[in-house]
């Protein structure tokens, strides 16, 4: 019995010391999962990284303090006014929370002039937003946004003048790039590279009306993302605008919706 009890007592003290401070650590069993390293041939995740790549063009950078960000409801619309005649080109962003988006965009020029029109669509607000830039004429103006969608689609709109080399991308683009002609009635279609995040798209003329569509496809006859344009200058209220491209296989295809005798110029910059 003694003998007994003393087997049980060095039994007690062993299993006291794997456990105490200083002493072996515990060993995971055999089927424990391992979460510090990934299983092999895969590669780990990260939950917080922002598929929205980040440029001048986000509406962040247009309103970094949120004070020009207006909340649009279905059906209603906001207006930004301009008055510095020093400047000719303001920026406009239109997201949502990741539902569609179609809205009107207007430049105002006096009480009744708009020799700027556009209607945006995108299918995702938040991962395809609309943004462009609309030149002022070195004018007082104001911007109209409408959201034309239904009441259950409100979406946020900011605009404000241009900054820096943002302000110089419709002169940049078509200086760097040899533009295509797309005569009226006719239409172009270029594939993009995989790789591409962005599409800076700039559409003008030679002082002739623009009027053109520009869509964003991402399988055959599938619009992602759509700007349609109308402007009785087309050199001096150019499209510019931005495509976002978080997928792979997209399309950009150009429809100048003017008669033959007004040809316009399509420039690409693929980022």
């Amino acid at each position: 019995m003694k003998f007994s009890a003393g087997l049980l007592t060095l039994a007690a003290l062993q299993g006291v010391a794997a456990f105490s401070v200083g002493g072996a650590t515990a060993a995971r069993p055999s089927f424990a999962l391992n979460l510090e390293s990934p299983p092999f041939g895969m590669t780990p995740i990260s939950c917080m990284a922002d598929s929205t790549p980040s440029s001048g063009w986000n509406i962040n950078e247009i309103a970094p303090d949120g004070k020009l960000v207006q909340r649009v409801q279905g059906k209603t619309r906001k207006t930004w006014k301009f008055n510095n005649l020093s400047k000719d080109r303001v920026q406009v962003a239109v997201t949502s929370e990741g539902r569609p988006v179609n809205a009107d965009i207007q430049l105002w020029l006096g009480p009744d002039w708009t020799p700027f029109s556009l209607k945006a669509y995108s299918e995702d607000g938040k991962a395809r937003p609309i943004q462009t830039l609309v030149g002022t004429r070195n004018k007082e103006a104001m911007i109209e946004v409408r959201n034309v969608g239904e009441y259950e689609f409100p979406f946020n709109a900011a605009s404000n003048y241009a900054k820096g080399a943002m302000a110089l991308v419709p002169k940049e683009i078509p200086a760097a790039t040899s533009g295509e002609r797309v005569d009226g009635g006719a239409l172009r279609s270029f594939p993009l590279d995989p790789f591409t995040q962005q599409l800076e798209v700039v559409l003008n003329t030679d002082g002739r009306q623009l009027n053109a569509r520009v869509e964003l496809l991402n399988a055959p006859n599938n619009p992602k993302q759509t700007f349609e344009v109308f402007t009785n200058n087309g050199e001096l209220n150019s499209l510019c605008v931005c495509f976002n491209t978080p997928d792979a296989g997209n399309t950009i295809r150009v429809v100048n919706l003017a008669p033959v005798e007004f040809p316009c110029y399509i420039h690409l910059n693929e980022v």
